[in-house]
């Protein structure tokens, strides 16, 4: 089985399906606890985990998965896997929590290190992206009608006079800020905008932001699913130092600092 044999949209069912299991107890009280790692974790990111993994062992029991809220398979075994599903059931734990509606569901289909198939699934606007290699990529709104458009790829940041700059919302580095000083010495117009989650890949893909410069540590699971949305939107996620793709199931699945341009 290849990238080809996957229905994109079964993968955008099971995301919506997750978003709407988040968006039950998005609307409620709900309790908060803190990971060894002293991230926070949800009912809703424990909730939203359950529904994305049966849905994609149900459809595809054979491809295996690495998912931030489940205990990793040991790298000695994982290393051989060709494929498999990348998750993160709430990206953006801290927006959820904060009620702001910055967080999305993740899911990325990983073959040879390369992301192919990608969903990022925007709950609290009911939104959807998503990509695949030989699929393009595309932005899927449901709030008032089901509208579908093809995002197109913009010329170069580099190019252009005024640059529209995104960064995070929760984890703003002072690196990232030193990046927007050093575009406003070559004498660009700067507009710097905030967000959560992934939604900052997104809107790198969509052409509402120019460049995401990520200074600060990230997972892989936070990166793979919009990384598809933006590589096949004509965009470039790459290592800040090599200038090389970033590449997925690494023994240490920590991402280097990186930029989508």
């Amino acid at each position: 089985m290849t990238y080809k044999d996957i229905d994109v949209e079964a993968i955008i069912v099971i995301a919506q399906r997750a978003g709407d299991a988040i968006m039950e107890i998005y609307g409620r009280d709900f309790s908060v606890e803190t990971k060894e790692d002293n991230s926070s974790l949800t009912e809703a990111d424990k909730k939203s985990n359950t529904v994305i993994l049966e849905g994609l062992k149900n459809l595809y029991p054979e491809i295996p998965f690495i998912s931030e809220e489940t205990k990793q398979t040991p790298f000695e075994e994982r290393k051989h896997w060709k494929r498999f599903w990348l998750i993160d059931p709430i990206d953006g734990t801290k927006e959820f929590i904060k009620k702001n509606g910055e967080f999305t569901v993740n899911i990325a289909l990983v073959e040879e290190g390369v992301p192919v198939v990608g969903v990022v699934h925007v709950p609290a606007k009911d939104e959807t992206y998503f990509a695949g290699e030989g699929l393009g990529a595309f932005k899927r709104q449901t709030i008032n009608e089901k509208l579908q458009t093809v995002i197109h790829s913009a010329e170069h940041y580099s190019a252009k006079e005024k640059v529209i700059v995104v960064g995070s919302r929760s984890h703003l580095s002072p690196e990232t800020l030193e990046f927007v000083e050093g575009l406003k010495s070559q004498g660009k117009e700067v507009e710097f905008r905030s967000s959560g989650s992934s939604l900052k890949l997104c809107w790198v893909a969509e052409g509402e932001a120019d460049v995401y410069p990520r200074f600060g540590p990230t997972m892989e699971w936070d990166t793979g699913a919009a990384h598809a949305i933006a590589l096949y939107a004509g965009k470039r996620v790459v290592n800040y130092e090599t200038k090389q793709p970033l590449v997925y199931n690494k023994e240490n699945l920590l991402n280097p600092w990186f930029i989508v341009e």
